[in-house]
């Protein structure tokens, strides 16, 4: 069929480089005055609607327009700055400084220009032809990070994938291909025992998740005792595996925790890579939160040993502070990684150029397209150099140790352990009338729903042994002393009415 003109000059319209310009400097410029409330503390946290009330919106917004056929460049520009302020107006805060709670940081913005360079431009990877400078930042940042945490250089290697639930996946799944041997092919059925994982006791859901969707299924997750620091127990775990050797069930890995989520607990990796190459286990370590310590001088010990990891896990998307998803597995031996999938693509991967093989990163990742996840790191680590992340990784852990003094001087708050990084759970004690463990929990869990539904500050909820607590991770280093006095004031408001209306 013919294509109508005023088709093709539609068309032409949604890719003009004009409208893109103008478009451009107007959301820089809405963006700069966001940032410039937001951080000053202006406005709330967290801008609550109901999720139906969002959801209708958002579908009202959908249907309010037919594509703009026909509009002129004035008036598509209008509808972008609705669009934006929309956005803005029912999204969440994170860099408003009274944010400490969820893994997911305060972002540097600039980092999101350099990742709006891979996304305007749809710069994709699988083979190396399609994401050339894509592929060249991921394999310099692998290198780079990978030598900062002290694998032997020339030795390791890695990928950059979408998260940190995929990222322990793929390194997981290459722990059974190696561990197991001809299991990719043969799958699981026939073998005389079935394979366990032995794993952290607050190991992440996403490690369970693995279990599942690996073919050793949940059930089959050996959970290692803690420590009365919450970190894995090595002579529980030593007991754990020889236990399994004595009875020749398989083992497919250890998975350790650097840190763990409930509190941020950070296992002693060099005793547990001891007993992993005593009872030859392959050790994979989560450090999705906790690598990122690895550019901290004054905190780099907390990961001593992750370097003899046979796999590790780090998210920048947490305590890199760059914008999400952009997590990397980490290999000690390179030749493991093209365990993970051990299959052909004939369409893609051209045997003229065998060579390419080595950096085209489909080989090695679940995604074939995937997005290029490393230009917002990239362009941080090549602006400011890793003494950024140091600062950032020290101001944040600081603000933490400031708030675990608060609560321990306070008689109404209960700190629950002694922060080794940037997450702190406590609890709220209320003074003024006795309660039992499960209403000082009931009380704890109702007061952050307020809370944050208020707009005032964004915290989170957790459980520890067995009762509700609260659970803050300073992920802004904007937040100071002064939003952390107001967070306890706000507690204190909160659960004086909660109980006065009891």
């Amino acid at each position: 069929m013919s294509i109508d003109v005023a088709m093709r000059e539609r068309v032409q319209q949604a890719y003009s480089p004009e409208l893109l310009r103008e478009l451009a400097h107007s959301l820089s410029a809405k963006l700069a005055t966001h940032f410039e409330t937001i951080e000053r503390g202006e406005g709330p946290v967290l801008n609550w609607n109901l999720p139906e009330t969002n959801l209708e919106k958002a579908r009202t917004v959908l249907s309010e327009n037919d594509g703009s056929r026909g509009a002129t460049v004035s008036e598509l520009q209008r509808r972008f700055d609705d669009l934006v302020q929309l956005a803005l107006s029912r999204g969440h805060n994170l860099h408003h400084p009274s944010y400490i709670g969820h893994q997911v940081p305060a972002s540097v913005p600039i980092a999101g220009l350099f990742d709006a360079l891979g996304a305007i431009t749809n710069q994709v990877m699988a083979v190396y032809e399609m994401g050339p400078w894509a592929t060249a930042v991921e394999r310099a940042l692998i290198d780079g990070w990978g030598e900062t945490i002290g694998f032997e250089q020339d030795r390791f290697g890695g990928l950059i994938t979408h998260g940190g639930s995929l990222a322990n996946l793929t390194g997981l799944l290459t722990a059974r291909n190696v561990m197991l041997g001809d299991v990719w092919e043969r799958g699981l059925a026939l073998r005389p025992k079935p394979p366990v994982l032995v794993a952290h006791a607050d190991a992440h859901y996403g490690i369970a998740r693995s279990a599942g969707i690996l073919g050793i299924g949940t059930e089959n997750i050996v959970r290692v005792g803690l420590d009365d620091r919450r970190r894995m127990d090595p002579q529980q775990l030593d007991e754990e595996l020889s236990q399994l050797r004595r009875a020749n069930v398989p083992i497919i890995a250890v998975s350790s925790c650097a840190c763990a989520t409930p509190i941020g607990a950070f296992d002693p990796l060099n005793d547990i890579a001891d007993i992993c190459a005593k009872h030859e286990v392959w050790l994979h370590v989560d450090a999705a939160h906790g690598g990122a310590v690895s550019f901290s001088r004054r905190h780099r010990h907390l990961i001593a040993g992750l370097e003899r990891a046979e796999s590790a896990i780090c998210d920048a998307h947490k305590m890199l502070f760059v914008p999400a998803l952009c997590a990397f597995v980490f290999y000690r031996d390179a030749s493991h990684r093209f365990e993970t999938f051990r299959q052909d693509a004939p369409y893609l991967f051209d045997p003229s150029s065998p060579g390419l093989a080595q950096i085209d990163s489909g080989l090695v990742t679940v995604e074939c397209t995937k997005r290029a996840a490393a230009f917002g790191l990239w362009g941080l680590w090549s602006m400011f150099g890793v003494g950024l992340f140091e600062d950032l990784i020290d101001v944040t852990f600081a603000t933490a140790r400031r708030l675990y003094e608060k609560l321990v001087e306070a008689p109404d708050f209960e700190p629950l352990h002694e922060p080794e990084c940037n997450i702190v759970a406590f609890r709220f004690q209320p003074r003024e009338m006795p309660l039992t463990v499960d209403q000082i929990g009931e009380l704890n869990r109702t007061v952050r729903r307020r809370l944050i539904e208020s707009g005032r500050f964004y915290i989170v909820q957790t459980t520890l042994n067995g009762t509700g607590a609260l659970r803050v991770s300073v992920m802004n280093p904007l937040t100071n002393e002064s939003h952390l006095d107001g967070l306890l004031d706000a507690i204190r408001q909160l659960a004086k009415e909660i109980i006065e209306k009891s």
